[in-house]
């Protein structure tokens, strides 16, 4: 008996399917949702690393737990600000990219 192969997906072609095409406000809140969870996994790693409660980096920061509490849950409402405070008390460092058209710049 023949088996039959199955076909794969790239997760970007589920993605086209599921959540729709880039460029599509569905497709841009997802990314953008995924993006600021992903920030705040990274904010709360990098405070594990170093050995910081929730209170002791928003005391280095000035601002209160529940502050740095939600940026980890969800970064959503962090300003560009209050994330460059937070990795340059961690002593992180953070780089951004900006993506204009086809040309690419990085912030560093």
């Amino acid at each position: 008996m023949a088996t039959k192969e199955l076909k794969t997906y790239s997760l970007s072609e589920m993605k086209d399917k599921y959540i729709g095409k880039l460029g599509t406000k569905e497709r841009d809140e997802y990314e953008y949702k995924l993006n600021m969870d992903v920030l705040g996994k990274m904010i709360k790693t990098a405070r594990r690393e170093r050995q910081l409660t929730q209170d002791e980096l928003g005391k280095l920061i000035g601002v209160q737990k529940s502050q740095i509490s939600k940026l980890e849950s969800s970064a959503n409402s962090a300003t560009i600000d209050t994330v460059i405070k937070v990795f340059t008390a961690l002593k992180a460092e953070i780089s951004f990219q900006v993506k204009l058209e086809d040309k690419l710049i990085k912030l560093a």
